[in-house]
Order: structure tokens, then C-alpha cells, then sequence
């Protein structure tokens, strides 16, 4: 077993990112590294390809490299990893999806270094468990569901962490009503909007929001919907709103940068996913004094009180949500006490200090408990 000693220095940390859009696993990483305290850690990333991501990374002062992870390692991605881990003495490695878990196990046991993996989905990929297997990584999930899923696949407790996502709640926090969406869709400061935010990919279900866009339309024309983020259904999002006629009331506003004037612009936020872990749009939305309407999937009947800060529906009851929509938009003073106690929610179950602190803690104690691959390889 080798311990690492780091009393008199900053911790070197090795963050090993498999994606490179800018979703929710992205803004989770870039949260993290930009509040770990500058005096305990020194960071170094590993990412998937040059991107926005990996400008923002440098932006925040990590030193950034790229190399190919794919389900089959390459060489010159080993040689880089290993050559990356002397140079910056790295103490710790972190990883995030599957194929960056994959790289940071056979790196972690090469150089025998402790390998963390931090879980964004609701369920731990078999991939992932695999890697845990045979490389004795330890690992974290943000989504209690995935956490129970774990432990029934074997993985022990000692080398597994639960840590919820958290958000800012200076920056996410309630604000006067603005009309910062309403100007970016060309519409009246004085329209209600109801908004989706997410990326625009099948897991997300925006095809479903657009459908009960039509929904709540056809009972209400003053409602308008807007899409918050980008993705590869765009363009038949557009196809579908142009074939029902929607033109006029949903409206497509693609990624915008400025997310609490997106938050403040709104009057209710809609999440329609088919999978989640533990979403930050809904938890920002509720820091925002914002109350939710959402699918019961993964982690959002932890972080959504139903009838106190939102409400819930099923996959698939489209009708549902389409009522909860109309009389949640039809109470204004209901919702505003709804917003409130969100924001209440948020601030004493999803405070970003805390997850950053946990996470801190939990990178720390693996320099100390070190590498202990040899010993323990054969325990399963």
C-alpha cells in the first residue's frame, strides 16, 4: 500500500473528463474545480477533445491536455496519463463517464495512485462497476438511486460515497422579474413563460415539453414555452413546432450564458426527462424561488417536496402535466409560496459549499488511505 504524503504541499489533483459539451456533468466539474481551495489543491485536467469546456477549464487556471478515451485505451493516451501523473507528481485522480473511469483505473494502477470516480447518472454503468472491479477504484454518485444500485452490485461502502449535487445559491438565488427571455423571443415583458432547460437530447424528453406545450395551448393561448439549451434534436424540435402550429408561442432560445436572468425571467420551470440523476437546472430553478413541474425519474423525487416547492407526474401522463401546468399557472399566489419554499428547500439540502467541502474531504482522505490495489484485488 502506498501513502502519500502532503502535509507541506497542495494536493496535485488529476481531474480525467470523458465529455466535452458543456451539459450538466461539465458545469458540475467546472463548479467543483473553481471553489476547491486554491491552497489545498493544484489541478490538472485530462478532457476527451479541445472544446468550449476546455477553454473554460483554462480560464478558471487548471493546465488542460487533451487525448482520445474511448473503450479500448489507446497507447498514446496510457503514455500521456502516466507521463502526466510524474511530471505534476499527482496524487489523486478524479474521473467523470465511463470511458475517462476506464483511463484513470489503469493510470490509478499503473502508477499507484488512488482513483476516484464521481457517478452523474441514476444508475452505475456496468462499465463503470467493471473498472471498479478489477482496478479498485472507489467511487462517488451524486443520485441516491445510484448509490443503493451499487451497493447491491457488491461494491463496498468503504469505497463508496454518496455527495447531492449543490448549486450556488448567491448566484442562483430570487430576484425581481425581468424580461431578459421575453427580449431574446421577441415577445411582451408582460407574457408569463413557462421554460424547459436542459440539453436538447432524447434522455431530456424536450420533444415531450413541446407536445404539452400544445396541450396547455390549446387551453390557454397566453402561456408561452421556451427551450433553454442546445443539442442534436434542434432541428426537429423546429420541425415539431412548425407542424403544430407553434410558432407564435414556443419558442427555441439555445444556449444562453447568463442563467439567473434566464431563471428570472420565468414564471415556472418544466422538466420532462425520461432519465435523471440529481438535474442542476431543477435545483437552480428552485434556488431561483422557482417552483417545478417534473417527471418522477433518478434523483428528482429527492430534491422536488411534491405540493410544498413543485409538483410530479409520471412518464408519459402528458395529459397530467398538462393540467398541473394550467393550474399552477393559474394560482399565481400558490406559486409564489411554492417558489419560496424551493428556494427554502435548496439553501438546507442543496448548498454547493457542502457538496465542494464533501468532495474536498473525500479526495484528501484517499491521499491518505493511498493505493491498495495488490492487497485487495482479490476480494471479490
Amino acid at each position: 500500500m502506498k501513502i502519500i504524503s502532503t502535509t507541506e504541499r497542495p494536493i496535485n489533483l488529476l481531474q480525467i473528463i470523458g465529455g466535452s459539451i458543456v451539459g450538466g456533468m461539465e458545469n458540475y466539474v467546472l463548479r467543483l474545480l473553481q471553489r476547491l481551495p486554491g491552497d489545498a489543491f493544484h489541478v490538472t485536467c485530462l478532457c476527451i477533445a479541445e472544446s468550449r469546456f476546455t477553454a473554460q477549464l483554462r480560464d478558471i487556471g487548471c493546465s488542460v491536455h487533451t487525448t482520445p478515451m474511448t473503450d479500448e485505451p489507446e497507447w498514446q493516451s496510457l503514455q500521456l496519463g502516466v507521463s502526466l501523473i510524474r511530471a505534476e507528481a499527482i496524487d489523486v485522480i478524479h474521473a467523470h463517464l465511463p470511458n475517462a473511469h476506464l483511463l484513470a483505473g489503469i493510470l490509478g494502477r499503473i502508477t499507484e495512485r488512488p482513483a476516484l470516480a464521481t457517478i452523474h447518472g441514476r444508475y452505475l454503468h456496468i462499465r463503470d462497476f467493471e473498472v471498479h472491479k478489477l482496478m479498485q477504484t472507489h467511487i462517488c454518485v451524486v443520485a441516491k438511486s445510484a448509490y443503493f444500485h451499487a451497493l447491491n452490485l457488491g461494491v463496498p461502502a468503504s469505497k463508496l460515497r454518496f455527495i447531492a449535487n449543490g448549486v450556488d445559491t448567491e448566484i442562483f438565488h430570487p430576484m425581481a422579474k425581468t424580461d431578459y427571455l421575453h427580449s431574446i423571443i421577441n415577445v411582451s415583458p408582460a407574457t408569463p413563460l413557462i421554460g424547459f432547460i436542459g440539453r436538447l437530447s432524447h434522455e431530456k424528453g424536450p420533444e415531450v415539453f413541446v407536445q404539452v406545450a400544445s396541450m396547455v395551448h390549446k387551453k390557454c393561448e397566453k402561456y408561452h414555452f421556451v427551450l433553454v439549451g442546445d443539442g442534436p434534436m434542434r432541428q426537429k424540435l423546429k420541425d415539431d413546432i412548425d407542424n403544430m402550429g407553434l410558432n407564435g408561442y414556443v419558442h427555441m432560445a439555445g444556449l444562453q450564458s447568463d442563467m439567473p436572468q434566464v431563471y428570472s425571467s420565468l414564471d415556472l420551470v418544466v422538466s420532462t426527462s425520461y432519465s435523471e440523476a440529481m438535474p442542476l437546472a431543477i435545483i437552480e430553478a428552485m434556488a431561483s424561488g422557482l417552483p417545478v413541474i417534473a417527471t418522477n425519474v433518478g434523483g428528482v423525487i429527492d430534491i422536488v417536496e411534491v405540493g410544498r416547492t413543485g409538483l410530479l407526474n409520471g412518464v408519459g401522463d402528458l395529459n397530467g402535466m398538462a393540467n398541473n401546468i394550467v393550474t399552477m399557472m393559474s394560482d399565481e399566489s400558490a406559486r409564489i409560496e411554492m417558489g419560496k419554499a424551493a428556494r427554502k428547500r435548496t439553501e438546507a439540502n442543496f448548498e454547493l459549499t457542502n457538496s465542494v467541502g464533501q468532495t474536498s474531504e473525500l479526495l484528501s482522505s484517499l491521499t491518505q488511505i493511498g493505493y491498495q490495489g495488490e492487497r485487495s484485488i482479490g476480494q471479490y
